[in-house]
């Protein structure tokens, strides 16, 4: 590969190509020729600074010069990334990191070159460009070794480059440095980026990488329970990354890359889904971990308390309300069209209730639970019993229909908190209710063939369905629970693919992707079911769908071997950490019965 682009424009890679760095605050995807192709700040879901991955002005790039093959890996159990290139001439590496953990409304981008054989040559290029690209850089000054610039409402500082010099033009104004490391030397470059005032003196390089270094080792266990454990403590930290101090964990780092080209399909998923994070909270209590899992209750309760039975979906990870959807006046990524804003402001999901009451009885077992978490119990408890009869928007947030899946959420979240010691005499009452909706729900949407289907409207099948007997709605040797999981391998898995519904006639993989949390899913239903040969597949083939930086989007295009959605996707990471838990913790043994990866 040539490392040759004019200055200033990068071209979009497929996904598999991306690495991704966070603090908790907000988070960067790093393309194969060192370019940040995406950050928002000065938070997650703040306007981006570096948009270049959705045809956006502004990119911060550390190119090598000439031609060269690229790679890279993560450090473990961390998110710093090693970008590594051989070139005609040696090997090159930059050490990639937003220092750890991060402030809310400052960023410090951390970047060492390092000249692993030979002397390293490179180009580097940093525009930054608030408002998705449309405010240019001002103020432009440089003192000794370190600049200074705003852009938009943010100011800047950039040390470490004191050869580089401004481009022509006002309009596209960039900085651009030829910087040539000696062999076995390394440069730091440190890039601040603050909402407000820029503290008195610039970042110290050694210390913000040691913090760095320090911070990672303590924030992921150790997971020796798990099935592969480095690969789950890398999943962690994924999850880590985009937490934030206020417990919120965003859906994913980025907006409008579409699930399939040209379908109109693509969202802004910069938002906390209370589903979500309780998937992630499900996923840390398989795994023993009590951080992540305190973080999720600490934020759903919070929302839990302020919004009542008006809990909306998804809020920003400072717990405030997601903004309309809107269109840029941008390219898109090829395929896609920008998009920010999401329309799930306007959604009622009965299912978030049910996951919160799952998440807050794990709380509880987990000794985790406080007075505002038992008042929150109370609160979703009593918002189910209120609204359990209204159609809702469901899991994959289409029309509204009463959903099988939301319903039996809800009956599995009232079941598991009933026992609770602390709110006496009231379990009874959690237990009845549990009991109508589940009564109500079989008379009404169990198909003839003996499965739970979508909706009383829709005999469909849905991958959903695999996770009543998974969170205690049913029994998973309930006859409807064995006919559900073996309808769903015969009629929505092809060669170990998982699919989501069937949206038409055409074939699976001609409608969208293969969904890689139903993969995850199906494991783990298998798992339950003691076939472990076939939990085993399910798990190889689903954590196969990512690409050298071991990230997860949201579908797997199984055609073109390629991810599809926006990335990194959080529930699809939560749901491998808590298979990779639950494989982890089964006995060692085979199953006689047939794998189940050559079907449909």
């Amino acid at each position: 590969m040539a490392g040759l682009h004019k200055p200033g424009e990068f071209r979009p890679h497929v996904l598999r190509d991306y690495a991704f760095i966070a603090d908790g605050e907000r988070g960067a995807l790093i393309g194969p020729h060192g370019e940040i192709a995406w950050m928002c700040a000065p938070r997650w879901d703040s306007d981006a600074v570096f948009g270049s991955l959705i045809g956006a002005r502004g990119v911060y790039s550390v190119t090598p010069v000439g031609r060269f093959v690229w790679g890279g890996y993560y450090e473990p159990d961390s998110l710093i990334w090693r970008s590594r290139w051989v070139t005609e001439t040696g090997v090159i590496e930059c050490r990639e990191a937003l220092a750890f953990p991060g402030e809310q409304d400052r960023t410090v981008v951390l970047r060492r070159i390092c000249a692993i054989e030979g002397d390293a040559r490179l180009q580097v290029e940093l525009e930054a460009r608030a408002g998705f690209g449309s405010s240019a850089l001002t103020h432009l000054e440089r003192n000794h070794s370190v600049w200074t610039a705003r852009t938009g409402s943010l100011n800047l500082r950039w040390q470490g480059a004191p050869a580089a010099h401004p481009s022509s033009g006002r309009s596209h104004r960039r900085l651009i440095m030829d910087l040539e490391v000696p062999a076995g030397d390394s440069h730091d470059l440190a890039l601040e980026i603050a909402e407000g005032e820029l503290p008195e003196d610039p970042v110290d390089c050694e210390m913000a990488w040691r913090r760095t270094e320090t911070s990672w080792r303590g924030a992921v266990p150790g997971l020796d329970g798990c099935l592969s454990p480095d690969e789950a403590r890398h999943s962690y930290a994924v999850l880590r990354g985009m937490t934030s101090s206020t417990g919120g964990l965003v859906a994913a780092a980025t907006m409008s890359l579409p699930e399939r080209a040209e379908a109109g399909r693509n969202y802004d998923y910069r938002y906390v889904w209370i589903r979500d994070q309780c998937y992630a909270g499900h996923a840390a209590a398989a795994a023993r971990d009590s951080s992540l899992l305190s973080d999720s209750v600490r934020f759903v309760t919070a929302r839990l308390l302020e919004d009542g039975p008006q809990l909306v979906p998804a809020y920003t990870a400072a717990g405030g309300r997601v903004p309309d959807q809107r269109q840029l006046d941008l390219p898109g990524y090829p395929g896609g069209f920008d998009l920010v804003g999401n329309w799930v402001n306007k959604q009622f999901q009965l299912d978030a209730f049910g996951d919160a009451l799952l998440l807050l009885a794990e709380a509880a077992d987990a000794g985790l639970i406080d007075a505002d978490g038992l008042d929150a119990v109370e609160t979703a408890a009593d918002s189910i019993a209120a609204r359990w009869t209204e159609p809702d928007a469901g899991i994959w947030e289409i029309d509204n229909q009463p959903w099988t899946h939301s319903r039996l959420t809800a009956v599995a979240g009232l079941r598991a908190i009933s026992a609770l010691p602390s709110i006496p005499g009231r379990g009874r009452e959690w237990l009845a209710l549990a009991d109508r909706i589940a009564a109500d729900t079989a008379a009404h949407a169990v198909h003839q063939d003996g499965h739970w289907q979508r909706s009383p409207g829709d005999p469909g099948l849905d991958g959903s369905l695999l996770l009543p007997s998974l969170r205690g709605a049913v029994s998973p040797t309930d006859p409807r629970t064995i006919a559900t999981i073996d309808a769903y391998r015969r009629q929505l898995t092809v060669d170990g693919y998982a699919y989501r519904f069937r949206h038409d006639d055409r074939p699976l993989s001609e409608a969208e992707g293969s969904f890689t949390l139903c993969g995850f899913v199906m494991a783990m239903a298998a798992c339950q079911q003691e076939r472990w040969v076939e939990a085993r597949s399910w798990w190889e083939r689903s954590r196969a769908s990512c690409g050298p930086g071991m990230l997860y989007s949201e579908e797997y295009d199984t055609s073109e071997h390629q991810m599809r959605g926006n990335l990194p996707q959080a529930f699809v990471h939560a749901l491998m950490l808590e298979s990779a838990a639950m494989l982890g913790s089964t006995p060692a043994r085979t199953d006689h019965d047939s794998v189940g990866v050559k079907t449909g």
